[in-house]
């Protein structure tokens, strides 16, 4: 167990990637950092598909060779299914920009969220495990510190307080401010909830579409399944619907998953000499965002700031961008001596954008009486709009011109 210290510059919630990104950053521009993370390193979680335009943060943080040396699995496009069974053609990200993050990977998250916090150590950061935030400390309005508990390997507990200038929340869909403070904000539109599990000898396709991401909506845009190839020949496969319809009362997750799967022929092929490796899993997906990002001396980062659906892969993207904004708005308020709310979050605003075009794309995904397919071949001109989105280059002029185009899609 490290020696903490009694006061830190920055003290970040949740070693995920928004955390550690955050971490990274800070503490390679001189200011000490501690990170917090609730479970054990490296930990499990759900979201393999990074989206190209995660390279650039990844590129920041020095880690882009190490990805590159990895046994990951290379992504170089997604392509989509409607009505069970009906392909796209694929949307190939070098066809739209040819450069060096065109190609993206599928990862396992735990030894993907490990090399992030390895480097937030190396770049001097104090990462501790099994560390619960117990509270933010607060003077007046304005966060100072923390309290949180430590469970070391002999599974003894002891409470330490630390202050700081800066208190980063990085929990993820815990969101422990924006739940504390009455910040969360559920978007009634995207009550979805997901059944997933691991495959092996799922049938891939063949040469650079081997490692491609598939998305596959079953019949009346009911329910979606995801198909992610990782190493070791195990696919990632998950159905997401509305959680009524996937939890139905007297339904096991495995009968609502085979229901699904009788509707979805193009999943079900893949499955045929597949065998599943991993209990089924579910989660619920709430869509939500936090109506404040930040205050005097705190700040939001990742899904503690939002969380969006998951169908367009961008949850790691928005996370590590959200920690690369927060990092150089912390590195900024410190250096002024200025810990003001719009401070901290005066790069929010900017962030907010990007992640609404993210959540149109998803309401159309979902409209029942919307088709990408007809759109594109009426208005073509569009196509590189829905491209940029798939990348996750959002954060530029002219991106959300289509959704004037395409007027109102709001799922039923």
């Amino acid at each position: 167990m490290p020696d903490f210290q009694d006061s830190y510059d920055v003290v970040v919630i949740g070693g995920g990637p928004a955390g550690a990104a955050t971490g990274a950053l800070t503490a390679e521009a001189g200011h000490s950092t501690l990170i917090l993370e609730r479970s054990t390193v490296p930990r499990f979680h759900v979201g393999e598909s990074l989206v190209p335009e995660t390279y650039w943060s990844l590129k920041r943080l020095g880690l882009v060779e190490k990805l590159q040396q990895s046994a990951f699995p290379k992504k170089y496009s997604v392509q989509f299914f409607s009505e069970g069974m009906k392909p796209s053609a694929p949307f190939y990200f070098d066809e739209y920009k040819d450069c060096e993050s065109s190609q993206t990977w599928q990862v396992w998250r735990d030894e993907f969220d490990r090399m992030l916090l390895e480097k937030a150590a190396e770049n001097g950061a104090t990462v501790t495990p099994k560390a619960q935030v117990l509270e933010v400390l607060f003077d007046s309005d304005r966060a100072v510190g923390v309290r949180f508990q430590v469970t070391d390997k002999a599974g003894n507990r002891t409470e330490h307080q630390a202050s700081c200038k800066v208190v980063v929340d990085a929990s993820g869909q815990s969101a422990f401010l924006a739940s504390r403070l009455g910040l969360k904000s559920a978007d009634p539109h995207l009550k979805m909830g997901t059944i997933w599990s691991y495959w092996k000898d799922a049938r891939r396709d063949e040469g650079r579409d081997e490692g491609a991401t598939l998305i596959m909506q079953t019949a009346d845009k009911k329910s979606w399944f995801w198909f992610i190839p990782l190493q070791d020949n195990t696919t990632s496969i998950g159905c997401t619907g509305a959680m009524s319809y996937m939890f139905p009362k007297g339904c096991s997750p495995e009968e609502t998953f085979e229901r699904e799967l009788d509707r979805c022929p193009a999943m079900k092929e893949r499955l045929e000499n597949a065998t599943r490796d991993r209990d089924y899993l579910t989660t619920k997906d709430y869509s939500y965002y936090a109506t404040q990002g930040a205050g005097p001396g705190w700040v939001m980062v990742g899904d503690a700031f939002g969380f969006i659906d998951p169908v367009y892969s961008t949850g790691v993207f928005l996370a590590l961008k959200s920690g690369e904004f927060a990092a150089d708005a912390i590195d900024a308020a410190i250096k002024a001596d200025d810990l003001s709310a719009e401070r901290l979050g005066e790069w929010q605003a900017t962030h907010r954008e990007g992640v609404m075009l993210f959540r149109k794309l998803v309401y159309a995904f979902y409209d029942p009486d919307f088709s990408f397919g007809s759109f594109l071949k009426a208005n073509p001109q569009y196509r590189k709009n829905v491209t940029d989105m798939l990348i996750g280059d959002v954060f530029k002029p002219g991106v959300g011109d289509i959704f004037d185009a395409m007027g109102e899609v709001v799922p039923s």
